[in-house]
């Protein structure tokens, strides 16, 4: 289960693996996958092959090894896989991607600004791939709710699916509407505490979302165009204050150990620190004979990194009177 229900049970992480379970398969950083646990299964990857009856029983966070006759080019049972549980954040990482999602930066930032806890009720929509909507269940667990529509039948459904897989049923409801033709359902009107808008026109839903927030309730619109954030927020200027919008740029850097050469490690200790273009790293393998060399740690921005997603427009619906 990946949000628990009862705080007097043990966290998923703590936990050992049962047939049925959804586990995050870690092969490294940048390669992992969902896979549902059954007594007979198997996984077959570059590792090699490994074998679902040799995980049930096994704490979650351990380290397997793959069986004889694994992966090509590898001694038998050579590779290996890290067996994790299926947290909000690693499910972003590993689902089905049935439209663009937003990621961690992104959803941590609208659920402080939600200023979400424990037996919150939320609104979303659109639900899309599901990605933000398990993080506002764990968020408003084990008491809240989060109710998510799409006007899309089978985007839903699938959402469905994997909400059921996950155990967050009792947490999440999924429905069929056209929220910004039709609204929100009038049975939510003043009973919720936040709205949570990814449309492509949200300032066709926005009057809607204002009659279902409680006084004082928070309203957020993700959109990926400045022009949308423009009409969103004149709509907003009717019934909300505190209005403000920001884009999440996420930079995230690499660290690895190197090798320092010894000649310029002496000369920086006489003459302070050299400039960075006559400083040379080597790797290990690399090191020359007669010199001594240090080890140092190397930290650099990653080449690769995700830019610009969307904008978040958040506002506070306006207390009446004020």
């Amino acid at each position: 289960m990946m949000v628990p229900l009862d705080p007097s049970a043990k966290p998923t992480s703590q936990r050992r693996i049962a047939e049925g379970d959804t586990v995050v398969v870690y092969e490294r950083h940048d390669a992992m996958r969902a896979v549902a646990v059954r007594s007979g299964g198997v996984l077959q990857n570059r590792f090699g092959v490994f074998r679902h009856d040799d995980w049930i029983g096994r704490p979650f966070g351990c380290k397997v090894h793959s069986a004889a006759g694994g992966g090509r080019g590898r001694k038998a049972g050579g590779g290996f896989v890290y067996l994790l549980a299926p947290t909000p954040e690693l499910w972003t990482l590993v689902l089905s991607h049935r439209t663009q999602i937003l990621y961690i930066a992104d959803i941590s930032l609208v659920v402080s600004y939600l200023e979400l806890v424990p037996g919150c009720v939320v609104l979303e929509s659109g639900t899309g791939s599901g990605s933000l909507t398990t993080s506002l269940a764990r968020a408003v667990a084990p008491h809240g709710r989060v109710c998510t529509f799409d006007f899309h039948e089978q985007r839903a459904a699938s959402a469905r699916e994997d909400f059921e897989r996950n155990g967050l049923t009792s947490l999440i409801t999924v429905a069929v509407r056209d929220i910004q033709g039709q609204g929100f359902p009038e049975e939510h009107t003043g009973a919720v505490d936040a709205v949570f808008l990814d449309l492509p026109q949200p300032w066709l839903a926005i009057p809607s979302a204002g009659t279902m927030l409680k006084q004082d309730g928070v309203l957020c619109s993700f959109s990926p165009c400045i022009e949308q954030v423009q009409r969103a927020c004149e709509a907003m200027r009717s019934c909300f204050t505190d209005i403000r919008t920001c884009e999440i740029l996420l930079r995230t850097y690499e660290v690895r150990e190197g090798i320092l050469k010894g000649a310029m490690a002496s000369e920086e200790s006489n003459a302070g620190p050299l400039p960075q273009k006559k400083r040379k790293l080597l790797a290990p393998a690399e090191t020359l004979d007669g010199i001594q060399n240090s080890s140092c740690v190397m930290v650099r921005p990653c080449s690769t990194a995700r830019g610009h997603t969307g904008y978040l427009t958040f506002a506070r619906l306006r207390v009446h009177g004020g």
